[in-house]
């Protein structure tokens, strides 16, 4: 039996999708005993913004799984060959109906999602105009520093809102 860590996302692989020969998953990859076609199990690139309006930041309620109903940060994955900047526009756009601007890199993150990893990029944002719930947004709501929910979607965003939080509250 493999681990996560062992093949990540091609789990469950038994067939080269080329020749359809067995495959041998180790290490990260899964390795074609008869083309010789080796496929790599790397992360997934995704994009996350922080919207700050008069002291409180936007979150959206998720509506779909993973962690369907807890609150996220708007972004998600990039598609093929998307620069991340356009993927940050576009998840924004999809998810609150706002065109963003990016102020500030804030970091990256490697974590868990279902059966891979994510490699997260996070900017903070300024837009325009009022948020509207779309896509695999359930819900748009704007909160304070004092007013974060308990849990959020995924454990960095907690780490990274309770850091906004403090330096909110200092100000």
């Amino acid at each position: 039996m493999h681990t996560l860590a062992d093949v990540g996302l091609l789990d469950g692989w038994q067939w080269c999708p080329r020749c359809r020969g067995q495959l041998e998953l180790s290490q990260g990859r899964a390795s074609c005993s008869s083309c010789g076609s080796v496929y790599y199990a790397n992360s997934a690139p995704a994009v996350e913004g922080v919207l700050v309006r008069a002291g409180k930041v936007l979150l959206a309620k998720r509506a779909i799984e993973p962690r369907r109903g807890y609150w996220d940060l708007p972004g998600g994955f990039l598609e093929e060959g998307e620069e991340p900047l356009d993927g940050l526009a576009r998840e924004f756009r999809e998810e609150t109906g706002l065109a963003v601007r990016p102020l500030e890199w804030l970091g990256t993150h490697l974590e868990r999602y279902d059966n891979y990893f994510v490699l997260g990029l996070t900017w903070l944002v300024e837009a325009d105009g009022d948020p509207r719930p779309a896509d695999d947004a359930e819900e748009l709501a704007w909160f304070g520093p004092d007013e974060l929910p308990d849990e959020l979607a995924f454990p960095h965003q907690g780490r990274l809102l309770r850091a906004w939080a403090a330096r909110e509250q200092q100000a």
